[in-house]
This record gives C-alpha cells, sequence and structure tokens, in this order.
C-alpha cells in the first residue's frame, strides 16, 4: 500500500469475520489503519481487500479480491460444503487463508506463523497432545490448517512439552493473585502499558496506596470466607520498585496480614527497570516473602537504552542483577526486547551473551511491538524494518544450548516480523504464574489500577472484571469499583463446591 494512502480499505461482504480478517491483513502492513465497508462501490484509492461469503441452501462460496498500490487485482474463491458451512470458525479460518494466499504473493511476505493470529499459539498445541496426537501428526496440522512454519511449530511444540507437567499439577480451585503498581521512573517509547511517570503521579501516591491496601483486604476477606487457596502471587506494574521502600513495604505487608502464604508456590516481584532498584527495597521483597524478581533491562546498548527513554545504562543492569545476587535472590528473570530501534544483530547478541554469561534463572525475550499507543507507532514503518527476526533466531539458538528451555510463549498484534514473545528458564525455574495466566486454566484476581480479574468457572467460562485503568479513576471510583467483586466471591464458591 502506497504511504500517501492514510487507511486501508477492508470490504466484508455477507460476512461479520471483521476480527480476523483485520488480524489477518495486518500481518503483511502492521502499522497500517483500516477502514472497513460493506460494498465495494464505497472504496476510494488503489488498494483494498475484500472478503466475502455467500450462503445458499446447502453450500456456500467464499472469495477474497484484493488490489494493492493499483495494481491488477487477484480473486481466489472456494466453495464450501454445508457440513463445512455449519462451522463459523472453519468458514472463517478459510476465508483469511484466501486472503492470506493472495497477500502472500503480492506483498512476497511469508508469515513464520502462518495464519495462526492468536496470542495463545501453545494452548493449541497443548490441546492436541492432551487429544493423543504424536508430534508429527501435530506438525501436520498446524501446517496444514495454519501454514505455521516448521521452526515455529517445533517452537510451540516444545513449550508445550515443558509446560505440560506444571498444568498437569494445577489445582483448579486455587487462585492467583495479581499486584498492580503502575508507575514507571518514565515512559519507555515502545511502551503501551497503562503506566504513569513518577513526576505525574507523586501527589497521587498515598491515596493510591491506601486504596491498593483497602482492595487487597477486601480481596483477602473473600478468599477467606471461601477457603480460596492462594496460589502464586505476582507485583507487577508499570515498574513496583518505582515506589519507596516503606510504600512497597506497606503493600506487602497487607499482602501477608490478608491472606494464608503457606501454601503459596511462586511469589514474583517485577523489580523491573535497573535504575529503581536499591538494596534497601530488595531487602523488603526478600523479607516480606518474594523470592522471585525480575530485572529488566531490555539490552544493554547503552546508545539504545537512550532512545527508547531509559536513564539507566548497561552496566547498571548488571549491577542491579549482581544486588540482587548479593541480597540473596536465586530465582532471577531478565527481559530483552529483540527489534528495538537502532538495535542491530550484534548488539543483541552481545546483550544476549552477556546474559547468559550473569545465569538468571530465566530470561524473557520479547519481539518489539508497535502498537498505537506507543510513542514508536508515529514512527512505524521505519521502526519495523530491523532485524528482529535474526535476533528472535539467535535467541533460540543460544539459550537452548545453555541450559534454558521455553516453557511460555504469547504473541500480540503489531509484533515486528508477525513473531513472539518466548520465557526461557533453567529446569525447575518455570513460572507458574506466567503459564498459569496464557493457559487461563485459574481463576487470577486482580487488585490495584487497570488490574484485571480473571474468573475461571469449572465448565471453562471465562468473565473478565477491569479495573480502572488511571490512578485518579481507581481512587474516586473505588466504591462503585469494590461492587463488582460480588461476582469473584460468587466464582469462588462455585470453585469451592465443585
Amino acid at each position: 500500500m502506497s504511504d500517501n494512502i492514510s487507511k486501508m480499505p477492508i470490504i466484508l461482504i455477507g460476512n461479520s469475520f471483521k476480527y480476523e480478517i483485520e488480524a489477518t491483513v495486518k500481518l503483511f502492513f502492521p502499522t497500517d489503519r483500516f477502514d472497513f465497508l460493506s460494498s465495494a462501490d464505497e472504496v476510494c484509492g488503489d488498494s483494498y481487500v475484500a472478503a466475502g461469503l455467500s450462503e445458499n441452501a446447502d453450500s456456500a462460496l467464499i472469495f477474497a479480491d484484493i488490489r494493492l498500490n493499483g495494481d491488477d487485482a487477484e480473486h481466489l474463491e472456494k466453495q464450501l460444503s454445508c457440513t463445512t458451512v455449519s462451522d463459523k470458525s472453519t468458514v472463517e479460518r478459510e476465508l483469511c487463508r484466501l486472503v492470506y494466499t493472495i497477500l502472500c504473493r503480492k506483498t512476497g511476505i511469508k508469515p513464520p506463523w502462518g495464519i495462526l493470529t492468536g496470542i495463545r499459539p501453545v494452548k493449541k498445541v497443548v490441546d492436541l497432545i492432551r487429544l493423543g496426537l504424536s508430534e508429527e501428526q501435530i506438525y501436520d496440522r498446524l501446517g496444514e490448517q495454519y501454514d505455521v512454519s516448521k521452526p515455529k511449530m517445533k517452537l510451540a511444540y516444545d513449550t508445550a512439552v515443558n509446560q505440560l507437567p506444571i498444568l498437569d499439577k494445577i489445582d483448579s480451585k486455587a487462585v492467583s493473585l495479581y499486584v498492580s503498581i503502575p508507575f514507571c521512573p518514565t515512559r519507555c517509547s515502545y511502551c503501551s502499558f497503562v503506566s504513569h511517570s513518577m513526576d505525574s503521579a507523586i501527589k497521587l501516591m498515598p491515596e493510591y496506596i491506601a486504596a491498593l491496601c483497602r482492595e487487597l483486604e477486601i480481596i483477602g476477606r473473600l478468599v477467606k470466607d471461601t477457603e480460596t487457596k492462594i496460589d502464586t502471587i505476582y507485583f507487577g506494574g508499570g515498574t513496583p520498585t518505582s515506589i519507596s521502600a516503606d510504600e512497597l513495604r506497606t503493600i506487602m505487608e497487607t499482602v501477608e496480614k490478608n491472606f494464608d502464604l503457606s501454601a503459596v508456590r511462586e511469589y514474583s516481584v517485577e523489580a523491573g527497570r535497573p535504575d529503581t532498584i536499591t538494596e534497601e527495597k530488595l531487602r523488603v521483597i526478600k523479607e516480606l516473602g518474594a523470592k522471585r524478581i525480575s530485572v529488566n533491562p531490555q539490552t544493554l546498548n547503552d546508545d539504545v537504552l537512550r532512545v527508547i527513554g531509559r536513564k539507566h545504562s548497561g552496566e547498571d543492569a548488571i549491577k542491579a542483577f549482581e544486588l540482587a545476587r548479593k541480597v540473596g535472590f536465586d530465582n532471577i528473570n531478565t527481559d530483552l526486547i529483540a527489534g528495538l530501534p537502532t538495535e542491530s544483530a550484534e548488539s543483541f547478541r552481545n546483550t544476549l551473551d552477556k546474559m547468559t554469561e550473569l545465569s538468571p534463572e530465566s530470561i524473557t525475550v520479547h519481539t518489539l511491538t508497535i502498537k498505537r499507543s506507543a510513542t514508536l507507532f508515529e514512527n512505524g514503518k521505519a521502526n519495523s524494518d530491523n532485524p528482529a527476526a535474526e535476533m528472535v533466531d539467535y535467541s533460540i539458538q543460544k539459550l537452548m544450548s545453555c541450559g534454558y528451555l521455553p516453557y511460555y510463549m504469547y504473541r500480540q498484534k503489531n509484533t515486528v516480523d508477525n513473531l513472539e514473545n518466548v520465557g526461557y528458564a533453567k529446569k525447575g525455574f518455570e513460572s507458574y504464574y506466567n503459564i498459569f495466566i496464557m493457559d487461563e486454566t485459574q481463576t487470577i484476581l486482580g487488585a490495584g489500577c487497570a488490574a484485571s480479574t480473571k474468573l475461571v468457572y469449572p465448565d471453562g467460562k471465562i468473565s473478565r472484571i477491569h479495573n480502572y485503568k488511571f490512578p485518579y479513576e481507581y481512587i474516586r471510583n473505588f466504591n462503585t469499583l469494590m461492587e463488582k467483586k460480588a461476582e469473584a466471591e460468587e466464582c469462588l464458591r462455585i470453585l469451592k463446591n465443585e
């Protein structure tokens, strides 16, 4: 599509498969915007994607017509049987495949995950393993239905195999607790999370912490009244260590007072950005029960750190890691990002090599995702032209050779080169919380601004309760928000009696 066209028209004819058709087109145009139309007559410009469905009594015809930058339109169609037509998910997948096939030809792009656009590719593999399919049969299925490349099939399969022993021991009646501290020293240019700089949030901090502790007390009562066991605890954000050691102590002591921690299998705190980590904060975290932390440099290249808006150096990140070891943490995760602006393949390799020398228990390799709410989106096309795929390929080879195994994975829209985010861990150091949130088989109770509660019922139904995104909304509407806890209590009682 030419740069002077602000929006690509997507025409949906006889169907409402907006989400999946858009996701398929975004595999090829990750930073473009789209207009959704119902007729080709509304099209202006020299590019469009049309996806159609025409049904009759005993069959249906699906078709795709695509034109890019004024070239000749290409048409593909397929006749579907009445049996297939009754399965809407199959019709949707087959229609997306027609769109995908034309776009592959016209753009020369071959997405490594094919038309598999969901967040949780490993979940599909886990389900197939549990159905008794062999590795070869699973590869055949993923290739035939989704056109997934062989390397990505293997990565998904290996991740599923490493997850299964943990998933098989999950306690579906227990719950996890997520605590949100949505503040950062500054906002990174790639960030799309609802996080707030300390400069702008400092006045709200006392009220926010008081409200968060009140919510933790309310959730604690629900958990106690329903005799629910807490399985894992995760402090995220933002950067939880953005706040002071005393403020962190206040929140963690509230958790300790309101929840029985004796059965907790994993307690994690994202220490996150190295410029927020102090010995005092680390000692508070360790003293109050968290045994797993994250130190997240993203890169050790100082020039790249400046470009993305970080105020620390690569050496600061190494010192923060070493400080955590000194304090006594023996379960440390580090996060890296492949594809950061101005990062070369060589500098990414240097970062990963140095991190493996430090030997953290787990390393998560994210791929740059260009979200609309992130600063980088303004120059999205330029940021999408980088060697992210080369970096990711190196990380798979390097980490596995150093004894790290892939144990959880997720994908996002607008990810450079249509790649993935993968957590690698030494055997026995896999994060239960990360696996549970991806597999969606355990209820997660969220506390704090922008936190989300995910209620997983025994029949597989999932219900979500979202807290307000901004601290001032969370504080102002706190009582209204707490009224939603009735649904959480109902779910916990159902789980207990199952």
